[in-house]
């Protein structure tokens, strides 16, 4: 049985798609069989694995309005073990074509299920807000990964999105958590970083791995990769592999 895992912050440019990419590279890297979901219209998770919108028939719109099947559209990327569901920018619609379908908030989870027995993990990277695609990925995960810059605004949205996790266990979801919180462009020069982190271990946990600012990581994307296939020796790729190493040794039996 696979561990589904949400990778949500309603704020953006937090390293929220970068860390879906390259947490579930890495994971495949460690030769887990991992299925990455794009439920973000900006399709940047897809393009990030080489497998952009435009390239893929169709993808998790599809799904949700009930015209294909997951298994439909997973493809294959450059790494053996990570498979993608793609997105493209036909899923923004998806919200208003479901609001009176009264599953629209399991479309996900159902398909999900169908599958999941195939994958050791899967990946959800959710889009920078809290609508119909996020709650989709959150009654459909065990649990939330939270990428979290270290300012003073992201300690606002981690209250939040905890406040909206709440509510989603106990009206869809009884058994989602919080996995941890990952943060993410960390400068540990900064005393303000320095600052949030601690105040966010107090409530959270927050793993030990950081990841840092690093030029590799963000030049990845642009060539369609994830960090470690673009440059295995850089700060950042060390940063999600060692990440994927701690959810690992946490979590031996989603790895068994």
């Amino acid at each position: 049985m696979s561990l589904v895992v949400a990778v949500a912050n309603q704020k953006g440019g937090v390293g929220k798609t970068t860390t879906a990419v390259n947490l579930g590279a890495s994971l495949a890297v460690a030769e887990q069989r991992v299925l990455l979901i794009d439920m973000d219209p900006q399709g940047n998770a897809s393009s990030g694995v080489g497998r952009p919108s435009r390239s893929a028939p169709q993808g998790t719109y599809q799904v949700l309005i009930g015209q294909a099947s997951l298994r439909d559209v997973i493809l294959q990327t450059e790494l053996p073990h990570l498979h993608i569901a793609p997105s493209s920018p036909d899923l923004a619609a998806a919200e208003s074509e479901l609001v009176d379908e009264e599953d629209r908030a399991q479309r996900l989870r159902d398909e999900i299920a169908r599958v999941r027995d195939d994958y050791d993990f899967v990946v959800i990277d959710c889009p920078p807000s809290l609508g119909l695609l996020t709650l989709n990925a959150l009654c459909a995960a065990d649990a939330v990964l939270v990428p979290m810059q270290c300012e003073y605004f992201a300690l606002e949205g981690l209250a939040n999105l905890s406040g909206t996790i709440e509510r989603v266990r106990a009206q869809l979801n009884p058994t989602l958590r919080i996995l941890g919180v990952i943060l993410t462009m960390y400068d540990p020069r900064n005393k303000l970083a320095i600052e949030v982190a601690t105040e966010v271990r107090k409530h959270f946990h927050v793993y030990d791995t950081v990841i840092p600012r690093n030029v590799r990581l963000a030049e990845a994307p642009s060539h369609g990769k994830p960090v470690v296939l673009y440059d295995a020796a850089s700060k950042g790729a060390h940063g999600y592999l060692n990440l994927a190493r701690e959810i690992l040794l946490e979590l031996p039996e989603a790895a068994a």
